[in-house]
């Protein structure tokens, strides 16, 4: 009777053992899922917002060369693939860089808003992520906000 308690108590002791492991795994993975989420969504909140940086740049450049800002992001990408050289785009957006990209949001790969208001006395522009209440520029006559980004 001694060797069935002893055994029936090892059997308890081993159910109590995974029991308590899967416990702490529940744990675990209850405690780390929200913080990796809320780092996923920082990490894309920054690379969208790097993005309608490099956007930007390119709509000064643009601006600089022509004279007015387009109101076209595929214009943008053309601007960069025919006018720049591979020098001059490494240092604008850093190497790597893929012009095709540009257009999109890379939350969830919705084009960018891009409006361009060209009856003031200034040209400006307001850029808009679809996703968020991320925008440069201003369609104003407010010409300290025409490259001004909503989160600087």
């Amino acid at each position: 009777m001694a060797v069935a308690s002893q055994g029936a108590r090892v059997a308890i002791q081993i159910v109590l053992a995974i029991v308590i492991a899967g416990l702490a795994y529940y744990l675990y993975l209850s405690i780390t899922e929200p913080y990796e989420a809320i780092e996923r969504q920082q990490e894309l909140t920054r690379l969208t917002r790097e993005r309608m940086t490099q956007i930007r740049t390119a709509q000064v450049e643009f601006e600089k060369r022509y004279d007015y800002f387009t109101s076209s992001l595929d214009t943008l990408v053309i601007f960069i693939k025919d006018s720049l050289t591979d020098r001059q785009r490494d240092s604008l957006f850093g190497p790597g860089f893929i012009p095709d990209s540009l257009p999109f949001s890379p939350r969830t790969g919705k084009r960018f808003l891009l409006s361009v208001n060209d009856t003031l006395s200034v040209d400006v522009y307001l850029l808009q992520d679809p996703d968020s209440d991320d925008q440069i520029g201003t369609l104003t006559a407010d010409i300290t906000q025409v490259n001004a980004a909503s989160w600087e």
